[in-house]
């Protein structure tokens, strides 16, 4: 190694190794430690579909402001297990450093520029006793060299491992405070230097990643029914909900398969609980009869989409945009249905506690759309506003003369539940006002259908709106939806063009009325998904006849850096010339 390498208030800290060798834990540490010490954290992971073996990174942004976006660019990596360094080549630069043990420092280093410590942690571990405690080192080497007060680490050791002993609590520490002596000891060679400044505000924030916010959002939203066939990567929220299912009065059901797991949401609106069924698109494919069986009853439905690449098995552990179609065209037939697409931790807390009072209102199933990518990110944000939460009923008491399928002008008749006077009759058929079975084809059927979809206008009037990031008086207009928000966010501030903005939809389905406003506005549209046949284009060309200049894809099972976008939309800007 020579020079000294400074890094300053925005930090990419990248680790990677086999699976099983505790990867996740030293991320646990790290966002929490951290966090506790003032910093800005963004922490986000890719892994392989496998127990053991293959190779799993984290990436860790340490800042002085507020971060929320994958970078290609790595600053500081830690390499636990031989093929790291390959898998990562591309995102070495010459001011990269990489720390770690010789046997896993690979050949390909003779055709990378970079900056290479090399430190025997598996000796230091087994000075300990096990090499176990590498992990802890290496989290030691990081705090110490971003100078996090050592009490922080000795704090998160005795909650995680006070029941597995003292001694393992203090060999933690320790092991840690190897770390710090090898940080101090770099440092004090002038090797490196690496320093953020601290942000007073991160103290009274929390630390959240998107699988709690959906998890949160269902029981801020009045969930108290969950039933679900576990399915990567969606299972994390139906574990979350059942973790906290006593606290929060939740019924948690690990249903025989997903057929079972809808028509159990299904039975739970009806009889007046709020249902969520959570899920991935291999998992969804079996609850799609469900799906159409609530539109023809017209029973309320919330459904957390987790996507993740396929088709089939695909890659089960990756992330991808290409179940827009899936969610948009399920079930047999035609009928209503929201399809809300969050960008960020926030807003899905926000869209998931919103997607229970639009299914009672409107009595429509409702998607949230989220992915590996948004559900597994973490960083640290304001407390969500719980005074600001409002749960909505619809439910009526039901009389003697009671018509569940009463028609109406504007669509929604009243939906009583079992208990009152009156019968709540559902059926799978075609029915009249009281859920008979109905083949008047001249009239009931052509009423019916009419009844359901007047309820779109009203859907209509509150849509959420597409966020606009950047100048007004774009001329180049980059969409894009769901959690590529925070992404383009960053990358078209980093573009810093008067000209350049970004359209981001939250609410994809129905689509926005004003939509064609602000595509006619600019003089090029760029869409940005995570997906081959660019299926958000291809519903806005098709409701708005608006067709894109360029399409910026991406099907890898990884998602898009900040970089990346730059780069694509600088070629995209520089071939106009």
């Amino acid at each position: 190694m020579s020079g000294k390498v400074i890094k300053e208030d925005d930090i990419s800290i990248v680790l990677c190794g086999a699976a099983g060798l505790g990867i996740q834990t030293v991320e646990h540490l790290l966002t929490k430690v951290l966090k506790a010490s003032e910093y800005n954290i963004f922490a986000t992971k890719e892994y392989m579909s496998r127990v053991r073996g293959g190779l799993n990174s984290t990436e860790i942004r340490v800042s002085n402001h507020k971060v929320r976006a994958f970078l290609d660019r790595i600053d500081l990596f830690f390499v636990f297990s031989k093929g790291a360094i390959e898998r990562h080549q591309k995102r070495i630069s010459k001011d990269t450093v990489i720390i770690g043990e010789t046997k896993n420092l690979d050949e390909c280093l003779e055709e990378i520029e970079c900056h290479v410590v090399e430190i025997p942690l598996t000796e230091e571990a087994m000075k300990l006793g096990s090499k176990v405690y590498t992990n802890s080192i290496a989290a030691g080497i990081i705090t110490g060299l971003l100078e996090v007060e050592i009490v922080h680490i000795d704090e998160y050791f005795k909650e995680r491992f006070t029941t597995k002993g003292k001694d393992i609590v203090k060999k933690n520490c320790e092991a840690a405070r190897i770390g710090y002596k090898i940080a101090n000891d770099l440092e004090a060679s002038g090797k490196m230097d690496f320093r953020v400044h601290k942000d007073s505000t991160v103290k009274d924030e929390i630390l959240l990643n998107g699988t709690q916010a959906v998890g949160i959002g269902a029981l801020a939203g009045g969930c108290n029914f969950v039933c679900a066939y576990p399915m990567s990567p969606s299972t994390g929220v139906f574990t979350f909900l059942a973790q906290n299912q006593k606290e929060f009065d939740v019924i948690v059901e690990q249903a025989e398969d997903e057929i079972a797991a809808i028509n159990a949401v299904y039975g739970s609106w009806y009889a007046g609980a709020r249902g969520l069924a959570t899920t991935s698109g291999g998992g969804f494919a079996l609850m799609e009869e469900g799906i159409s069986l609530a539109g023809i009853t017209e029973m309320p439905l919330v459904i957390h989409l987790a996507q993740r690449p396929g088709p089939a098995t695909g890659l089960p552990t990756r992330t991808e945009q290409a179940d827009l179609n899936l969610a948009l065209f399920s079930g047999h037939g035609e009928f209503p249905r929201i399809i809300l697409t969050p960008g960020n931790i926030e807003q899905s807390f926000t869209l998931t506690q919103k997607a229970f009072n639009l299914a009672d209102k409107y009595q429509i199933p409702v998607f949230v759309l989220t992915d590996q990518y948004l559900l597994s990110n973490f960083y640290n944000l304001k407390p969500f506003d719980m005074k600001k939460v409002k749960i909505e009923h619809y439910i009526v008491e039901t009389d003697l003369d009671y018509k569940r399928y009463k028609i109406t002008e504007n669509g929604i008749s009243p939906r009583g539940i079992p208990g009152g006077k009156g019968l709540v009759a559902v059926d799978s058929h075609e029915h009249d006002e009281e859920g008979h079975i109905s083949e008047d084809l001249d009239f009931m059927r052509v009423e019916m259908m009419n009844k359901r979809f007047r309820k779109e206008e009203l859907i209509k009037k509150e849509m959420i709106p597409p966020e606009l990031i950047g100048p007004k008086d774009y001329k180049i207009l980059i969409v894009c939806w769901g959690s590529n928000y925070d992404i383009v966010k960053e990358a078209v501030k980093s573009l810093n063009k008067k000209d350049v903005a970004a359209l981001h939809y939250q609410q994809v389905y129905p689509l926005h009325p004003d939509t064609a406003d602000f595509l006619n506005a600019a003089e090029r549209l760029i869409i940005i998904e995570n997906n081959y046949t660019c299926q958000f284009g291809s519903l806005i060309q098709a409701q708005t006849c608006i067709q894109f200049d360029n399409r910026i894809l991406k099907y890898t099972g990884m998602p898009f850096s900040v970089e990346e976008i730059v780069e694509k939309i600088s070629a995209i800007i520089e071939e106009e010339k």
